[in-house]
């Protein structure tokens, strides 16, 4: 492959790729645990941007277990903000051939 087209194609994937940061930045990936009594919602950078506890859990001595199911939800929106972020990023960078182990994002 010729050197001045990969550097084109990394020049073109570089601005793909801050245009998928930047969409990634305006969506809103939610999370919830205890079946639904704990919901909160990420940004697409990870953001926390709001938690919503069902009144049931506030409970004198049910601190902890509110705690860890806030956790859990944080854990769970969390984790689709990360495989939305993989799918688009992967989109972008298919067909050039990157070194294996070479992360972009």
């Amino acid at each position: 492959m010729n050197i001045l087209n990969i550097v084109k194609q990394v020049g073109e994937v570089q601005a793909k790729l801050k245009a998928v940061q930047a969409e990634l930045e305006t969506l809103e990936f939610s999370g919830e645990s205890g079946a639904g009594l704990i919901k909160v919602t990420l940004s697409g950078k990870s953001d926390l941007r709001k938690i919503a506890i069902d009144p049931s859990l506030m409970k004198k001595g049910e601190a902890e277990m509110l705690e860890d199911l806030v956790m859990a939800a944080v854990a769970d929106a969390k984790s689709k903000v990360n495989a939305a972020a993989a799918e688009k990023m992967s989109a972008v960078t298919a067909g050039l051939p990157i070194p294996p182990g070479m992360k972009l994002f």
